[in-house]
């Protein structure tokens, strides 16, 4: 019996539709981000990890993470690590959030199973039409 596959999520609910221009431009990459990583993930999971809709939200954010590092990446791209500020040159608080993101990141990463060394570990289920016994 094949596994039904993950819906995947409005994005727009996610990452909302902004009258701001800026911001918009900005939730849209998201959507389109989020969007390319389910559709990279999700089904490498189905297979290797079996995961269903208890793990939805699991994979929801951690599509989400990967939209959010690659908008900070973009903001640091656009302003730089250092940007003037108040109170003189600082860090761009773009690279704190890119580097919060990446912790979650990893973390799904290593709960879903998706690095090699996870993968190389898992056993996939026997299949129930096995016909190599004559006694069955």
């Amino acid at each position: 019996m094949p596994r039904a596959i993950l819906a995947e999520p409005d994005w727009s609910e996610v990452f909302t539709v902004s009258p701001l221009a800026e911001v918009e431009a900005a939730n849209a990459r998201c959507r389109k981000v989020a969007s390319a990583e389910w559709r990279r993930v999700v089904p490498v999971l189905e297979v290797s990890a079996g995961i269903g809709e208890a793990d939805h939200a699991t994979v929801e954010d951690l599509c989400v993470c990967v939209a959010r590092i690659d908008q900070a990446e973009w903001a640091l791209s656009e302003r730089g690590l250092m940007v003037t500020a108040e109170r003189g040159t600082a860090r761009n608080g773009a690279a704190t959030l890119a580097g919060q993101y990446r912790t979650q990141l990893s973390r799904y990463i290593w709960e879903l199973g998706l690095p090699p060394s996870a993968r190389t570990a898992i056993t996939l289920p026997e299949s129930d039409d096995d016909d190599s016994d004559v006694w069955d």
